[in-house]
């Protein structure tokens, strides 16, 4: 049954090119129209933007927090249907209309096991099938080492449960924990194990590394290619690793650790994605590559939120603030993900004929606000501000 046409009036719209006052209509939970401001008819039902920006949906491909939503301390489980509810309402909060969600398989710097894991892709999977207030999706991250966990990855695989695949080697003297000591400390912080006990867990580690099996790995990305998804390598960390990571189909490039590697990344093709957190901070809280400074050098074509949400729209107006156009910053959160995870015939852009994910986005306090969170459609979160300070 065809639905009756409405309308977000009056706002400033963010389009791929351009930002301009304009009239949104939107029919069947989709954009069907983009009119000079004006022209929705009296008769008609309009939400009103005046004095708010409307943009895309915010499109994230890389967040992990459903894991610290289920577990907020080590060992210190919460129901997860409970976590995943609530947490949902916080994303269209926070203006993300389509959220992958980042699930890792074998990391030795989690507790959470494949029980863990294969009970939250199915949940993820039964909600988005069932009802939702967002999109949905998994982003599978592998831990290369984790020999004995790649039955389980190919069973995802082949059960249509992972919607974007990426590709992890955590251990001392790499990546991000290059520096000498800093694995061994991110271990003892996250799991509250002794020197001893992570003695042991780098030891099993390493013996793991060293069996690697790289064909197994191309073997595995190679049939998450066959399903059509984007493969992503994480802290790469020179040219060589951008290369070997290439080998492997990765098209997408997360967390690069310096310049010289997120510079090769775009030059060899790679969408290269920045943290929103570190945009937020001013930088890498791990004294990591500036997410400010691979835009700049224009090495850097999309953000994600990482593990905390919330800085994803705050990081697109700080883009601007630092002389990214709006457009082109708000296109790193919406149309390049979308691009690179080749959903943007349907997402990531204010666009006729594309699903109505939309956003009215006011600031407070100097800071932006999702005050209407629009999917397919509908609005699924609204908040208003009282307009008068609190007397007692």
């Amino acid at each position: 049954m065809t639905r009756k046409r409405w309308w977000i009036t009056g706002g400033q719209v963010v389009l791929p090119d351009r930002t301009e006052v304009a009239d949104v209509a939107i029919r069947d939970g989709r954009i069907e129209r983009i009119a000079p401001g004006g022209s929705a008819p009296a008769e008609e039902e309009a939400l009103d933007a005046n004095g708010a920006w409307v943009l895309p949906g915010l499109v994230d491909l890389h967040c992990d927090a459903i894991e610290k939503e289920v577990e907020p301390r080590p060992n210190t489980f919460f129901p997860m249907e409970m976590a995943f509810l609530q947490y949902e309402r916080k994303l269209a909060a926070h203006g993300i209309t389509t959220m992958y969600h980042s699930l890792s398989l074998g990391t030795g710097l989690s507790l959470r096991g494949e029980n863990f894991l294969s009970d939250l892709v199915r949940l993820i999977d039964r909600m988005r099938r069932e009802r939702g207030m967002i999109r949905h999706r998994v982003h599978l991250r592998y831990e290369i080492s984790y020999l004995s966990g790649l039955p389980l990855a190919q069973q995802f695989l082949r059960e249509g449960l992972v919607h974007y695949l990426s590709f992890m080697d955590h251990a001392p003297g790499i990546g991000q924990y290059k520096r000498p000591g800093a694995f061994e400390r991110y271990v003892m912080k996250n799991q509250g194990v002794d020197l001893q006990e992570v003695g042991r867990i780098v030891e099993e580690l390493e013996e793991r590394r060293s069996r690697i099996d790289r064909e197994a790995l191309k073997a595995l990305a190679a049939e998450a290619k066959r399903l059509g998804l984007a493969i992503a390598s994480h802290d790469d960390d020179t040219p060589d690793q951008v290369d070997r990571s290439i080998s492997l189909g990765a098209n997408v490039t997360e967390f690069p650790l310096n310049l010289e590697t997120a510079v090769y990344a775009e030059q060899k093709g790679l969408y290269v994605c920045v943290g929103a957190p570190n945009i937020v901070r001013g930088g890498s809280h791990d004294r990591n590559l500036s997410a400010i400074d691979a835009v700049k050098a224009g090495a850097a074509h999309m953000i994600c939120s990482d593990y905390h949400p919330a800085s994803m729209l705050q990081a697109i107006f700080m883009l601007e603030a630092q002389g990214v156009p709006l457009p082109e910053a708000v296109a790193m959160a919406t149309l390049q993900p979308a691009r690179a995870l080749g959903l943007e015939g349907e997402l990531g852009s204010l666009q006729p004929g594309k699903r109505a994910d939309l956003l009215i986005v006011r600031k407070v306090s100097g800071h932006p606000v999702a005050s209407r969170t629009v999917v397919q459609g509908t609005v699924v979160q609204q908040t208003k501000d009282y307009e008068f300070g609190e007397e007692f």
